[in-house]
């Protein structure tokens, strides 16, 4: 293909394209007699207002704006045809016209440029095709009452397009730009129409494609994030791809970043001038809009930049000037990756798992949605898609093929639906048929990259080439069946052969992209009693491995059902079938299934009988191997059991149920500690532990023999991803307990050993000196040492230590010696405890911010005393660009952020070990040295309001019309043993899941097919605890909240004692945001949310302080004295949920009935979570009040001590550590928000304020510094 001029230029700099056309039109202030001209004088309806008709009637105004243009610096101008085809020339009714407005807006653009090009030749003009979006949307129904509905259809826009670039190229123009994309099937479409015209034409010309992310939720009008837009439209290899319209520069920086890193072509950038103003103006100097361009070209962002709405050759001026000198951004290395979208991406990496596709959404695999859509219903089918994206399905297979049915028909409705349901429409979708004309009808519904299922060689590869050309021109991927004109291969070799040959087809003769190949060999189903079916699960196994290491690129599927047809109505079978064959599958390389979430088991949960006969099956390893399978299975239909699925029946099934499941029990007592380690069992372990000790010479050897074989293995599950933190924790939990057990054996055996031969035992199981608790034993491999000792603290002044406790079990259980020091630990005490147990590392932990500053603190004494340990920092106030800002650079030796526990092991090990610490190190220094360099250039562009001024454009309250509600009482009011029952009702269960490093939301996490089993497990553990919890009355809640006069001077807001308002009782000093922006919202204080005393309206304000963790403590001790972590942790984690629910239920009992300003709000637990009430309660210390001394003069105000029992501690965390305080507002504009950073002048202010010096705020403020110290 050769080179078009523009590759050359953009290689050389960054290229300025033109401003918005509508603005410059407006200056001219035309009328109806000038939009109409001659020719259309007497058009029967108006059509001032449409711009595109100038092109016919007002040339020469049109040449002018091309000339300013021009002569600003523009490089490329746009014909003005944005809206020039016949949807919206229809409005006018002038769609007769549209394909002379498209000829004459490029003839008028091409006369403009040459004469530009032909003053400076050496800086040649170009002219873009402009093709807007249309008035239409073919993703979105514009009828509320018919989802389904469409006002324009694929082919309808293809045929529009196809007239509007016609015209365009006998216009003369150079590129088309489809542009201000809301609906990403319409640009399909688009892309679709230029395309085949231009191939039909024997012409190449360059395509640029511009998308509109729509406002803060970073997508388009149509749902797509910026990357699935991306994915959807880079079939089209655009010489460009980028973002215009809708959003000033400021706000698209992020989505043009996430762009700039996912596209390898030019990225092109033509933001608004801001956001516009009430009156729909656009207010953003040139200047102003040229700084925020210029920052992304220093950023490498770019390679064209030009301006849309607001925008003149004024702005477009100041941007050429601001970008001249600036290297335009290279064309990134983007490896080749399989790539699909819905609303959001799927792409396949190199360290990606197992794609389940979804199976139900298919007539001819589940009755029950196949009788649904027969049926009409398809509110209830699409129940079933929700369903499976619910369960994990990363994609969704969509099969209409039924006789009854017009497939075309329903496929196309159902996929209507789906797009206008964004929890499964995010996922992207498989098109399913063996009707070649039902797969083109689907395809011409989805807007993100969709899969084709299938493609084959049956019908001769003119079809095949033919339909994989149209594919391709659709933007969608193709699974190829292992099927020829000889019919479906069966064995590997053949399999192999007709893989080979299609992807040979395809790559070089359709120049088909191999990564959007995905070969399905054929799953056929085994154990048919057939002999020649015996082996068709190693030859599809085989054959993928010979699949993906032959044919690059290429992905591996199959539908995994097929593999146990032979057991259908045996789902426990099935299941135990999917996942071995999986197992196995997924190891040669098979990269997706079509297989439901709900029929597949965790693999290592087989039991061991079970297993051994279906891997028989499955891999062909007896001529017996069916019969046996089957006379198994159908033992446990004649007896009316389940085939077991765990090992282990329920407490309450009959006897030989109960004798079945602890056959392991009957095991080698090796294998039995083994078993209970990795399965957490601590029923038996003492009675196992004594048996093992008994065998031994010494009880140490029962610690390095079995006890230690089963931890590795448990480490091993757990790097590989088979074990999640919660098991990782219940085995630890067996593992102490088994050494608790044997520690007065070893104790024993010390004593009586003679001088100088007790090393071993007495290290490994003696406690720390001084307070130090030593959480989890040192767990050591046969003949080998500990992997390290590791000093962990939750720091001084905070007592946040539940994320601590689990990274030091899961370190625990790799070999690592952990000293816990527990919570609140001063700097001397840590390094003095690192000093006496000779430390190989020392971990630090926190919550609060001021945690941070002693983190650096602690980093600073380490370098100070010439300690030259590695220093891990960990907690969730925590980040890895503050480790490198703040922390690291206090510190010459390795300083190490982790993230959580699962990256911890990998972390500790490589820091400890000689030889890795070096690359280690190195790495991490390039990274931080990269992070503090970002940092200072973000600090360097950050530009602030002065106090004064940010003030001034605070929130506005008319408060002669807002009405306040006066608290049913003033003063406080204490609560002193709350029912848990109830509070219980409103926990938001997500972040206790998230404590355990579970990701995923509540309820959903249950259908998780990686995590869910587990998920599962651990809710049902904590339900019932806290059962016993409740019942025992194990913890306690108390609360105080109070009801207060106040009145707001400036940012500050004046307590009184009562409501004559005569005598101050204290003042909280609250913060302003004063970062600038573009935009016309608000810069925010809480002090905006009480009226002025000025204002002479009485306001209230409120407080309150609640704990659900009085007794926690004691209950986890008590855990742990039992060598019980789990519960321990369960304790904790429990205590905070239970906490934040208490929060939460006092805030709506206030706003309900004790303040009463929403008496009759209905809200679910859903609403709950995000804050969808009115009014807020913010905390001191978090991102609306960052400042934690704040919270000193609310607790005096609440006298929290006394009537809540919660105290501060220096740094002011509260005590328990399951408490949450924070102050109420009852303004119906309050919603939460992030200070962010503030400049020294507010923090001199808010000094004087305090009455404290600038240092002080400084550094309880320095988190939010905008300036540095």
């Amino acid at each position: 293909m050769t080179e078009h001029p523009l590759d050359r230029l953009l290689r050389q700099r960054i290229l300025i394209l033109d401003g918005a056309m509508g603005t410059m039109i407006q200056r001219y202030k035309l009328d109806e007699a000038a939009y109409r001209g001659k020719k259309f004088a007497s058009h029967p309806v108006d059509i001032k207002g449409n711009n595109e008709l100038l092109v016919l009637t007002r040339p020469d105004v049109i040449e002018e704006i091309h000339a300013a243009y021009l002569a600003a610096g523009a490089d490329i101008i746009e014909t003005n045809t944005f809206n020039a085809n016949r949807l919206n020339q229809a409005e006018y009714k002038l769609q007769d016209q549209a394909y002379a407005l498209n000829v004459a807006g490029g003839r008028i653009a091409r006369k403009a440029a040459d004469a530009f090009t032909k003053k400076t030749p050496e800086k040649p003009r170009f002219v873009a095709g402009a093709i807007g979006p249309t008035n239409r949307t073919a993703s979105l129904s514009s009828d509320v009452n018919d989802p389904g509905y469409r006002a324009v259809n694929f082919d309808q826009l293809v045929e529009i397009y196809t007239e509007q670039a016609r015209g365009l190229i006998d216009g003369g123009i150079d590129l088309f730009l489809v542009e201000t994309i809301f609906d990403t099937l319409n640009a399909k479409a688009a892309i679709f129409a230029v395309n085949s015209l231009c191939e039909k034409m024997g012409k190449n010309i360059p395509l640029i494609i511009s998308g509109t992310i729509t406002d803060a939720s970073g997508r388009t009008l149509s749902g797509q994030t910026t990357e699935a837009f991306w994915i959807s439209v880079a079939h089209a290899q655009p010489l460009a791809a980028g973002l215009n319209c809708a959003l000033g520069a400021k706000d698209m920086r992020p989505y043009i970043a996430e762009l700039s890193r996912v596209a390898p072509c030019y990225i092109i950038c033509y933001p608004n001038a801001g956001l516009p103003n009430a009156f729909a103006e656009y207010d953003q100097a040139p200047e102003e809009m040229a700084a925020l361009i210029e920052e992304f070209a220093q950023s490498g962002f770019v390679n064209i930049v030009g301006g849309c709405c607001g925008t003149t050759p004024e702005h477009i001026r100041a941007i050429a000037q601001a970008v001249a000198k600036i290297a335009p951004r290279p064309i990134p290395r983007v490896p080749v990756l399989s790539s699909f979208s819905g609303l959001e991406p799927l792409v396949i990496r190199p360290e990606s798992n197992f794609i389940n596709i979804g199976e139900r959404t298919n007539v001819t695999g589940s009755k029950k949605f196949a009788r649904l859509i027969l049926e009409g219903n398809y509110e209830e089918a699409l129940s079933i898609a929700r369903q499976q994206v619910e369960a994990g399905a990363q994609m969704i297979d969509v099969n209409m093929d039924e006789a009854m049915l017009d497939s075309e028909k329903a496929m196309v409705k159902f996929l209507n639906l789906i797009a206008s349901e964004p929890e499964i429409s995010r996922v992207p979708v498989m098109i399913d048929s063996s009707k070649w004309p039902v797969i083109e009808a689907g395809l011409k519904c989805v807007q993100g990259k969709s899969v084709v299922n299938s493609l084959s060689l049956k019908e001769g590869e003119a079809v095949f080439k033919d339909q994989a050309r149209k594919v391709k021109r659709y933007g969608a991927a193709a699974v190829v069946m292992a099927f020829d004109e000889k019919g479906q291969a069966g064995s590997k070799d053949r399999k192999v052969e007709i893989c080979a040959r299609a992807y040979k087809i395809l790559t070089q003769e359709v120049s088909f992209p191999p990564q959007d190949i995905i070969f399905d060999p054929n799953i056929f189903a085994v154990a048919t009693g057939i002999e020649e079916h015996n082996n068709y699960a190693v030859d599809y196994i085989e054959a993928t491995r010979q699949i993906k290491k032959t044919l690059p690129h290429a992905l591996v599927s199959g539908g995994v059902s097929n593999v146990s047809f032979s057991f259908r109505g045996n789902d426990a079978v099935r299941e135990a079938m999917h996942s071995a064959f999986l197992y196995h599958a997924i190891k040669a390389g098979m990269d997706m299934g079509i297989v439901s979430a709900g029929m597949i088991t965790v693999y290592d949960g087989i039991p061991g009988d079970l297993l051994k006969l279906v891997e028989d099956v499955l891999l062909n390893r007896r001529p017996d191997s069916t019969e046996r399978l089957v006379n198994y299975a159908e033992t446990f239909k004649q007896t009316g059991l389940p085939v077991p699925r765990s090992g282990t029946y329920s407490a309450g099934q009959a006897g030989k149920k109960k004798e079945e499941g602890l056959e392991w029990r009957k095991e080698p007592v090796e294998k039995r500690l083994a078993r209970a380690l990795v399965k957490g069992i601590v029923e038996y372990i003492d009675e196992d532990t004594e048996e093992a000790r008994k065998k031994t010479q010494r009880p140490l050897d029962v610690i390095e023999g079995p006890l230690m074989d089963g931890m590795n293995t448990v480490g091993d599950l757990f790097g590989a991803g088979k074990m999640f933190l919660p098991q990782v924790v219940k085995s630890a939990r067996v593992m102490k307990k088994a050494v608790a057990y044997l520690a007065p054996f070893i104790e024993k055996e010390r004593t009586c050993l003679p001088a100088g031969r007790s090393g071993g035992a007495s290290r490994a199981l003696g406690p720390p000196k001084g307070e130090a608790r030593l959480k989890a034993r040192p767990l050591r491999r046969r003949a080998s040492p500990v992997a390290g000792t590791i000093i962990m603290a939750t720091v001084k002044g905070d007592v946040h230590d539940i994320g601590k406790n689990i990274v030091g079990v899961v370190l625990a259980c790799n070999n690592f010696k952990i000293i816990d020091l527990g919570v609140m630990v001063p700097c001397a005490k840590i390094l003095e405890a690192a000093r006496a147990e000779k430390a190989d590392m020392i971990g630090l932990s926190g919550l609060i911010t001021p945690s941070l500053d002693e983190m650096v603190n602690v980093a600073k004494e380490m370098e100070r005393e010439g300690f030259d340990l590695p220093l891990l920092i960990g907690g969730a106030t925590t980040s890895v660009n503050h480790t490198a800002v703040k922390i690291a650079p206090a510190y010459k030796n390795l300083v190490i952020h982790v993230k959580d526990a699962s990256r911890a092991v990998g972390v500790c090990r490589n820091a400890l070990d000689p030889v890795k610490r070096a690359g280690l190190a190195g790495q991490i220094k390039t990274e931080y040295a990269r992070l503090r360099e970002e940092h200072a250039a973000r600090q360097a562009r950050k530009k602030f309001l002065p106090i004064g001024e940010a003030r001034r454009r605070g929130l506005r309250t008319d408060w002669r019309q807002r009405q306040v509600i006066k608290p049913s009482f003033l003063g406080t009011k204490v609560f002193e043993d709350f029912d848990l029952d109830e509070i219980k009702k409103t926990i938001d269960w997500s972040p206790f899941f998230m404590a355990w490093e579970l990701a995923g939301k509540y309820p959903r996490i249950f259908d998780d097919p990686k995590i869910g089993v587990e998920a599962r497990k651990l809710f049902d553990d904590a339900q019932a605890f806290l059962k016993e919890i409740i019942a025992q009355n194990l913890l306690k809640a108390r609360a105080v909240i109070g009801f207060f006069p106040a009145n707001s001077v400036g940012d500050d807001i004046i307590v009184y004692t009562d409501d004559s308002r005569k005598k101050v009782r204290t003042v909280f000093h609250t913060l302003r945001q004063q970062t600038a922006r573009t935009d016309d919202k608000p810069y925010y204080a809480l002090a905006d949310l009480i009226a002025p005393k000025d204002s002479k309206v009485k306001d209230y304000i409120g407080g309150f302080a609640v704990t659900a963790g009085i007794g926690a403590r004691e209950l986890a001790a008590r855990y742990e004295r039992e060598h019980d972590d789990y519960k321990s942790i369960l304790v904790k984690a429990l205590a905070d949920r239970l906490a934040e629910s208490f929060a939460e239920r006092m805030h709506q009992l206030v706003r309900m009935k004790y303040w009463g300003y929403v008496p009759d709000e209905n809200l679910s637990n859903e609403d709950l979570v995000h804050c969808r009430y009115t009014g807020i309660r913010p905390a001191p210390g978090y991102p609306a009040c960052p400042d934690h001394t704040e919270k000193e003069l609310l607790f005096k105000l609440l006298d929290a001590g006394k009537n809540a029992g919660i105290h501060l501690t220096e740094s002011f965390a509260m005590m328990p550590a399951a408490s949450v305080s924070g102050i109420y507002y009852s303004h119906p504009d309050a919603k939460y928000f992030w200070l962010g950073d503030i400049d020294k002048d507010q923090v001199i202010d808010y000094a004087a304020r305090k009455k404290w010096d600038v240092k002080t705020v400084e550094k309880w403020l320095g988190p939010n510094l905008g300036y540095k110290i």
